[in-house]
């Protein structure tokens, strides 16, 4: 049974750091690409970053770019998102995926997390 479990969300004030984790397991995720969403309620979900599992080539969207950074560590199949600088538009559910090369849209996404809640108050 494939699992992805997050862990590391919470209440922050604007300007803190918070970092999400993502914890894999069933299947080796070499060759798959390892995703960061967020959504908000009445709001599409948002590709936030993509790491490649076996290559670690990052890639983000522009609302994240120079905050936000991806990483995974492979010897804990771990996936993380440092989040510097929080802002209150950065507020939504934060979900750690796994999909093939390319991954940006929700329905190309394999395997899903739970999701943890980030709050951002001012």
């Amino acid at each position: 049974q494939v699992q992805l479990v997050e862990s590391g969300g919470g209440l922050v004030q604007a300007g803190d750091s918070l970092r999400l984790s993502c914890a894999a397991s069933g299947r080796t995720f070499v060759g798959l690409a390892m995703v960061w969403f967020r959504q908000n309620p009445g709001k599409q979900r948002e590709w936030v970053a993509s790491i490649t599992w076996s290559g670690g080539d990052t890639y983000y969207s522009d609302s994240v770019k120079g905050r936000f950074t991806i990483s995974r560590d492979s010897a804990k199949n771990t996936l993380y998102l440092q989040i510097n600088s929080l802002k209150p538009e950065d507020t939504a559910v934060y979900y750690c995926a796994a999909g093939p090369y390319g991954v940006a849209r929700s329905s190309d996404v394999n395997y899903w997390g739970q999701g943890t809640q980030v709050t951002v108050s001012s």
